[in-house]
């Protein structure tokens, strides 16, 4: 299954955009949470709401450094009302310094925005099962997305979250913006590792999602793959097998997609907005 991640730029075309989305078969329409630098999730995922009647809704995702518990809760559970309960919510531990200074704080530490993910996850479950006065949300269970690749933060979502947004993300560099790849397949093994420990107890484990960062349609998967491992320090046989990256014909990519649930059970991906075509060709119809 794949979900689209997108932002607004004039009410038209974000329109238009949540409608062909729907008519293509995605499962979520998602709207990343970067206070000061992007456009508010929710009132963009409002508006979709008003001219979509299948397609989920959600924040890919909400940073729990800078926002509070109850905000995230109260923006979710609207969504849900207003969308006849279509929302889903998806939380982050943050990396951005200026969003930290934008609201006069330092970024913490790793350890520090990890604690500061957790609690508000906790927090935004106890109230959206129920201790949130209002509004109520339509949903029994709004599905939390834990995004992250951070053992800790994985090992927690493997215990109590719906949906595991598997970022690939490592150390955030100097820019304040970009990120060390994990997308070895050692490391991946050990990130889907961490959440199949949390799991242990469960009768059945979160949904595994993967976030893709390139998608090319092309005869040469090598070819179009190389510049890109170069950059990222890796082995070009490593990029393809990665579920960060979809890479090669058609059928290159559903064979990729079928070895990534057989070693990882990776069953859903969210792409951004340039490939929305091209993945339409990969959802079942």
């Amino acid at each position: 299954m794949f979900s689209l991640q997108a932002q607004p730029a004039d009410a038209v075309s974000w329109r238009a955009l949540a409608v062909r989305a729907e008519e293509l078969g995605f499962e979520y329409l998602l709207a990343a949470d970067h206070p000061g630098t992007s456009a508010s999730p929710f009132v963009a995922l409002a508006a979709a709401a008003a001219v979509t009647t299948r397609i989920g809704l959600g924040s890919n995702v909400s940073n729990a450094g800078v926002r509070e518990a109850v905000h995230i809760a109260a923006d979710v559970a609207t969504l849900d009302v207003v969308s006849g309960g279509r929302a889903r919510v998806g939380i982050g531990a943050g990396h951005t310094p200026a969003e930290w200074l934008a609201i006069g704080r330092e970024r913490p530490d790793v350890r520090g925005r990890v604690d500061r993910c957790l609690a508000v996850a906790r927090r935004v479950r106890e109230l959206l099962d129920g201790e949130l006065e209002g509004p109520r949300p339509v949903q029994g269970r709004i599905p939390l997305t834990l995004g992250t690749a951070n053992s800790r933060m994985l090992r927690w979502a493997g215990e109590h979250a719906d949906v595991v947004g598997l970022s690939g993300l490592g150390r955030t560099l100097a820019d304040g913006h970009r990120h060390e790849a994990r997308w070895k397949p050692e490391q991946i093994d050990h990130q889907v590792g961490r959440v199949v420990a949390g799991s242990a107890d469960r009768e059945r484990g979160p949904v595994l999602e993967a976030l893709v960062q390139m998608v090319e349609l092309t005869d040469d998967a090598e070819k179009a793959a190389a510049p890109h491992a170069e950059r990222l320090g890796m082995p070009v046989a490593d990029l393809l097998t990665a579920p960060f990256a979809l890479i090669g014909t058609l059928d290159e990519m559903r064979t990729a997609m079928r070895a990534h649930e057989r070693r990882w059970g990776i069953t859903r991906y969210v792409v951004r907005e340039a490939a929305l075509e091209t993945v339409a060709h990969l959802i079942p119809g």
